[in-house]
Order: structure tokens, then sequence, then C-alpha cells
């Protein structure tokens, strides 16, 4: 049963664990402690009226390993046993890797019911944080342990790349779909504004959501368009829409390059999770994995303690950056080695390679003969361009808006 925040404006006891921001990150590492670590008080300080706010996150089943998947197990809305690709040319894939999709509302759920109501405080601003204590702007503070900072990117300074953008909307269908499976790749719409492909997750026989996804040079979102253009891919596979029942919008970070001892330091001593310590793959700009495996990880330590999460977090995510090296010079060969209209046929390269090399890509542990077999063969690209392209960043992720 869903737990309502109290309204009361007195100072909020003392906790062991002080979690900044509701969202996927900070949810998920409240959950693993409320599983593991019982004993401790932990907070979760969310600036939304919900937590999660208004998402879809999508994984594939190999992503997280046994334990990550009981952790996940109250979000996940919706489950297949496979899914499509599509590209240019009739290139169509069908691959039998296991597919979820968790939603906002299930992770505002289950954090409720695994937290005391009075320790998830929502509609609240941080005015300032130490790793010991946090100060609301409406000037109360709570005194904690510890503090982890898990409220989203709001700019990646002292990174380059690009954006994976998009825009979302669930459609209420007058008849059924066809849909057996998701479909996360359709790249046979035009290509515009770089990389374009259409994602539909079929969540009953008439329900169905559409997102037009965006591997961009720019974030900006222009929703009429964008909107238009999910009415009339709707409209080119028969669907008769009733009604829209949900729309969700985002603009993710790409990254290609970047100074990880700049960026950490401009966050100085405080803990971090997430997209804020920059915990999400490179080039998929997926989040779950690394949310999931630095949640349960946090749950081990015996000192949880700000100065001790401190560096914690900082090694986590040092040790992050350099394994995703080669993701990284990938996200620069899509951005630098192309035009746009052209990037697809990386996308379509890839998707011929075996679903086991598939999986530990989106898993973020590809390993060597992965990364050379990603690598061999023919290039989708120009071998000069590809070349020239790691030489470059890409554009200054500094600038990117709220994200998550």
């Amino acid at each position: 049963m869903r737990q309502s925040t109290p309204n009361s404006q007195s100072e909020p006891a003392p906790c062991d664990l002080a979690i900044l921001g509701g969202g996927l990150a900070g949810g998920l590492i409240a959950l693993a402690m409320a599983a593991h670590r019982p004993e401790l008080s932990v907070m979760v300080l969310e600036r939304g009226e919900n937590l999660g706010g208004r998402h879809v996150w999508s994984f594939f089943a190999s992503d997280v390993a046994a334990e990550g998947g009981d952790l996940v197990k109250p979000l996940i809305a919706a489950r297949w046993d496979g899914y499509t690709v599509r590209f240019p040319g009739a290139l169509e894939r069908h691959l039998t890797t296991p597919y979820r999709s968790a939603t906002s509302e299930r992770l505002d759920a289950a954090v409720r019911a695994a937290l005391p109501a009075d320790r998830i405080v929502t509609g609240v601003e941080v005015a300032s944080a130490t790793p010991t204590r946090v100060t609301l702007t409406d000037g109360r503070a709570v005194t904690a342990g510890g503090v982890i900072d898990a409220r989203g990117a709001h700019g990646l300074a002292h990174m380059a790349g690009g954006w994976q953008k998009f825009v979302g909307h669930t459609l209420r269908l007058a008849a059924p779909h066809g849909l057996t499976r998701p479909v996360v790749m359709d790249a046979t719409v035009e290509q515009l504004d770089g990389y374009r492909f259409v994602y539909c997750l079929p969540f009953s026989e008439t329900e169905v959501f559409v997102e037009d996804t965006y591997y961009s040079d720019t974030a900006a979102l222009d929703l009429p368009v964008l909107r238009r253009r999910i009415a009339d891919y709707a409209a080119r596979a028969g669907w008769q829409v009733e009604s829209m029942a949900y729309e969700e919008t985002g603009v993710l970070p790409v990254i290609a390059a970047g100074n990880f001892p700049a960026f950490w330091a401009l966050g100085g001593d405080l803990a971090r999770a997430g997209t804020r310590a920059a915990l999400c793959h490179p080039l998929t700009s997926y989040s779950i994995p690394d949310a999931v495996r630095f949640a349960l990880y946090l749950t081990t330590l015996d000192n949880l303690s700000g100065e001790r999460l401190g560096t914690i977090s900082h090694d986590w995510a040092a040790q992050h950056w350099r394994e995703g090296r080669f993701y990284r010079m990938l996200s620069r060969m899509l951005f630098g080695a192309s035009e746009g209209g052209d990037r697809w046929r990386m996308l379509a390269r890839f998707y011929t390679l075996s679903e086991g090399l598939i999986e530990r890509f989106y898993a973020g542990r590809s390993t060597p003969l992965d990364m050379a077999r990603i690598l061999a063969g023919r290039p989708p690209v120009p071998v000069g361009a590809a070349l020239a392209s790691l030489a470059g960043g890409g554009r200054p992720l500094a600038d990117l808006g709220a994200s998550t």
C-alpha cells in the first residue's frame, strides 16, 4: 500500500544514510539497503512529489545478475522473451534475449513500501550538502552518518560527446497492434537529426509505448515535431489511436571523451551515484546495470560514513570510467566518423553479431575478443574518417540541462 509523505515541517530525525534524489539510482540504493541492511535508517530526499519522475526504463535480463534481478523485480511492469531490430534494406532480426521494462510508478510504490513514511521526504529542494549534513531551502536540516548525491546529471562538465534524446507516447488503440515482442530499434524510418530509430513496447494487445529516438549532435527537442512523427509512425503501422495515455521526454549524454579527474573535482567530497557520477553506459546511456551493481555494492560496506562514501564512490566511478574506454571510442566513431544519415550502418552491422556478444555489450561487460570482433571485418564507415574521429572528442556536455 502506498504511504503518504507527512506534511510536517519539523526537523527530520537523524539518519544513517541520506540519499539526495529519489530517481532510479537513489531508489535502488534505498531498496537495496532496506533488503540487505534493514538495521540502518535510510532517508530519501526528492524534489518532486513522486519518486522516479515520469520514466520507462528498459533493460535486458542478462544485464543484471540473479541478486540484481531480485532487486529490480518490484519495478518491472512488463516482460518479454525476446525483441526485434529493423534496419533499411529489409534487414530484420529477432533475438531471444529476455527484455524487461520498469516504470517510475512501480519504483515509487516499491520504495514507499520498503521505507517508513517519515523517511521519504518529497517536494523539497536541497540548498547545500556536506558528507554528513543536508540543508533544505525551507531551512530544515538533516544530519546523517553519510550523504550520497543521486540527483541525476545537470550537465557533465569536462566531458564531450553527443546526445540520445527522445519523446515517447503510450498509445491506446482501437484494435490490437499485432506486436508480440518489443521492437528495440526500428531504423527503417527517415534518418533525421543524426541516427534516428523508433522503439516500441507492447504493454498489452491494444496498448503500445512508441518512442522516437535520436543519436544527435544537439540536445534540442522539438516536441511538436516529434509528437507528429510518432503519430505518423502509428498511422503507417495501421494503428487507430484512441488516446495518448502518457508522454515521456528525455535527453541523455552519450559520452565520447572527457577529463574524469576534473569532472569529479567539481563535485567536491560529496559521494555520488547514478549519472551524477557518470555511472551509465557511455554509448547506449543505459543506467540500470550500473545502478543495480553500485546499490548492491554499497550494502556490503561496514563503514557508511560520509567521508568513506565519498572515497568509495570516487573509486567505483573511476574504475567504471577506465572500463568504459572502448565504448567511448565507439561513441567517437558514431558521432565523428560518419554523417548523420549513415550512422545506422554501424548499428546494423553490430546487430549481425552473436547474441552473447550483444548481451555483454549492453551490460558493459564486453570481453577483449568481443571488442576485436566488433571492430573486425569491413568497417561500416570510411577508415580515414574513423581514424580521424578518434582524435576528436565531440561537443561539450556541460550544457546538457536536466537529464536522468
